[in-house]
């Protein structure tokens, strides 16, 4: 990988979130450092991808709750088109599943809306240096459940249907198969989360930021 170049104008920032209050703290926050500029605000992933293919902004500081195209898919897409975006998540979510969806899906660094301002400001110029940014806090959590054998897509569909107060016989309804079958996937899902019934999956997994309420 060649170099990465030194600017010699300020950074140029596209923000993303669907919260006006916080993009209006952060643009502030941006606007007081003389190498940093804001070329473009986004309140969700589908106006954040547009954006961002006509800015091409050197950073890009992305939350992963939005509605409609959220955080991930808008990362994954601009990451897809252009391998050399610079993608920051800066979100609420704080799960391991979560920070790892935003790092494979392309993000350089991985943020909690929690930390200082000063610490935003530094990982922005950080990646737009070409390096990646795990926090500490972030490493933690990561390190607190090593990738083991993932959920399947079905097992965190049964897994979300649960957490809204299902029955098995109502998620087999929900998925077109059997109470058997359901219960054969929850077995899979209390043996790879290590947990022992349907309270403590449920608890785990949004903790883990496998599934959320939302």
């Amino acid at each position: 990988m060649p170099p990465t170049p030194i600017l010699t104008r300020p950074i140029r920032i596209l923000v993303a979130d669907d919260h006006p209050v916080v993009r209006t703290g952060l643009v502030a926050v941006l606007r007081s450092e003389t190498d940093l500029l804001t070329v473009a605000e986004a309140e969700n992933g589908g106006q954040a991808i547009a954006l961002y293919r006509e800015h091409h902004p050197d950073v890009v500081l992305m939350d992963l709750r939005m509605p409609g195209t959220n955080g991930v898919a808008a990362i994954r897409t601009i990451t897809e088109e252009d391998p050399a975006a610079r993608i920051l998540a800066l979100t609420t979510y704080e799960g391991d599943a979560d920070i790892r969806r935003a790092l494979d899906a392309g993000a350089r660094g991985y943020l909690l809306k929690d930390m200082l301002l000063t610490d935003v400001v530094g990982a922005i110029r950080a990646v737009c240096r070409g390096e990646r940014v795990i926090p500490l806090a972030v490493a933690a959590r990561m390190a607190q459940h090593p990738q083991g054998r993932p959920l399947t897509e079905r097992e965190l569909e049964v897994l979300a249907l649960v957490a809204k107060g299902m029955s098995n016989r109502e998620v087999a309804e929900a998925i077109g198969r059997t109470d058997e079958t359901v219960k054969i996937h929850l077995k899979s899902i209390f043996a790879k989360l290590e947990v022992t019934d349907r309270t403590g999956a449920v608890t785990t997994a949004l903790s883990r930021g496998l599934i959320h309420m939302d």
